[in-house]
């Protein structure tokens, strides 16, 4: 195996961001406005929508498996993984385009439709972000290394994630003049392009380094039972599942929090009391001083505030990457990740107990929330490629991609369960789109759905990592012996 313990360059770390920036311009939407798009938007039944996210994601992620045996058997003179990057760039951005349209069928032709574009989205979402995240692995064998490629990338998540959930209802409500069905297009029309771009520097930024020896590939079957060996992959599986059940569950069902649950005067008086209305109008002379166009953020005080609460979330998730790498760098992965996935759970359970007028303390808590989560948001793939390293070094056989499937495959599991979720609680709990005000038995399943459901199933995610047997210890111990096998063999 050619190895070389090198150090990455910035041009090549933020080349590999751009391309997790891409994935979550459309990934980021699927989880938070999926499951409203559908229901609000495109006017399909709550259970209907949540039967089409849960069904399309299902099968999304076993093609996700597929996809890794698939990935790590391909070889061409860019790699195994990066010409995936290429070869579904364009793909990728013509079908977010068409998965966020909303073409005038019957209501028949609506699910037909919707569940069409959904499943080929996700098929090409896996087709691109499988090998995507498998590359990760091979692009160096350094772990403190990974641990910064890590922090680059999921800044450029944050980056995309506070684009979606604090800009992309003002600019559905722009680009559409207030239509929001043509707001949803042309918006997915401008990341579509965008992330088409990003994809492209990706695939002409990086470099595959890690790379197997044809007789250190193993037969499906042999890789197949390798994971189910590796302890430690089990329990990042499943912790991925419960993750991405949580993000998906209380990211999709916190607009209906906010639209029918805290209240709307309270919600105005805070915007105003904190001067954020004052900073818009301020923002809006100096465009019009300027001979430009207003900035039309929503008008309505939930929708505002929001996408406020949204941006305080994120900018503060962003705060907790940085302190990522120096504790993982100190302490180890796994004990950061349990210690900062638990304390932010403590502050989402709480969004329960608030009364609707306490908007101060909701926006405390997602801020306090924010961080916490944001320190383990690098070290969860970071262990993924650990988890390739500790499969290596147990069988002297590397199937990265297959690893990095199963975790996928998990996140889809997660994400299709969590989003299937929001339209299940909603419906069960009897959420009617053409009520003004829902009855207290909605708004109470609205507020177990960004608060207790979600909190109890990151816990059971901080249980798995008692299984998770890499520390700090183990991880030098690999990194070590991996370096002087791979020394010896080239």
């Amino acid at each position: 195996m050619s190895f070389a313990n090198q150090k990455l360059s910035v041009k090549e770390k933020i080349g590999y961001a751009l391309g997790d920036l891409s994935a979550n311009l459309i990934f980021q939407t699927l989880m938070t406005f999926l499951a409203f798009f559908y229901t609000d938007v495109y006017k399909i039944p709550a259970a209907t929508a949540a039967s089409i996210i849960f069904i399309g994601g299902f099968f999304g992620a076993f093609f996700n498996v597929i996809m890794g045996v698939i990935a790590d058997r391909t070889n061409t003179r860019w790699g195994k993984f990066r010409p995936w990057i290429l070869w579904t760039a364009v793909p990728f951005g013509v079908i977010s385009m068409l998965a966020f349209s909303t073409p005038d069928f019957s209501d028949n032709g609506k699910v037909i439709y919707a569940l069409t574009t959904y499943f080929l989205l996700v098929i090409i979402y896996s087709a691109s972000n499988l090998p995507y995240s498998a590359l990760s692995g091979v692009l160096t064998g350094d772990m403190k290394e990974r641990n910064s490629l890590s922090s680059y990338r999921f800044v450029a998540v944050m980056v995309a994630q506070f684009i979606i959930q604090v800009l992309l209802l003002p600019l559905v409500l722009i680009l559409g003049n207030g239509d929001k069905a043509v707001g949803f297009k042309s918006t997915m029309t401008i990341f579509a392009v965008v992330g088409v771009i990003f994809l492209l520097i990706t695939f002409f930024t990086t470099k595959e380094r890690v790379v197997p020896k044809p007789e250190q590939v193993g037969s499906i079957k042999e890789d197949l039972w390798d994971l189910l060996k590796n302890k430690p992959w089990v329990a990042m599986l499943l912790l991925t599942i419960f993750i991405f059940i949580t993000l998906a569950l209380k990211g999709g069902a916190y607009i209906y929090y906010f639209k029918d649950y805290l209240s709307e005067p309270s919600l105005a008086l805070f915007l105003e009391n904190i001067g954020f209305n004052g900073f818009i109008d301020g923002l809006n002379r100096m465009l019009t001083g300027m001979g430009l166009t207003e900035f039309q953020w929503p008008e309505d005080a939930p929708t505002s505030a929001f996408s406020l609460f949204n941006a305080g979330g994120i900018i503060f998730m962003i705060v907790g990457i940085m302190f990522s790498k120096p504790l993982a760098d100190k302490f180890g992965k796994r004990d950061v990740f349990g210690a900062g996935l638990f304390l932010s759970t403590v502050f989402l359970l709480v969004f329960y107990f608030y009364p609707p007028e306490s908007i101060g303390l909701v926006f405390i808590t997602q801020i306090l929330h924010g961080f916490f989560y944001g320190i383990t948001i690098p070290l969860l793939w970071a262990m993924i490629a650990d988890v390739a390293d500790y499969s290596e070094w147990k069988n002297n056989r590397r199937a990265t991609a297959i690893i990095f499937s199963a975790m996928i495959f998990g996140l889809k599991v997660g994400l299709s369960i969590g989003g299937a979720l929001v339209g299940g609680i909603l419906a069960v709990y009897g959420y009617d789109v053409d009520l003004t005000a829902q009855n207290a038995e909605t708004i109470h399943g609205i507020k177990l759905a960004v608060s207790i459901y979600p909190g109890v199933i990151f816990l059971l995610g901080v249980a798995c990592l008692f299984f998770y047997g890499i520390n700090k210890e183990m991880e030098s111990q690999i990194e070590q012996d991996l370096i002087q096998r791979r020394s010896i063999e080239s």
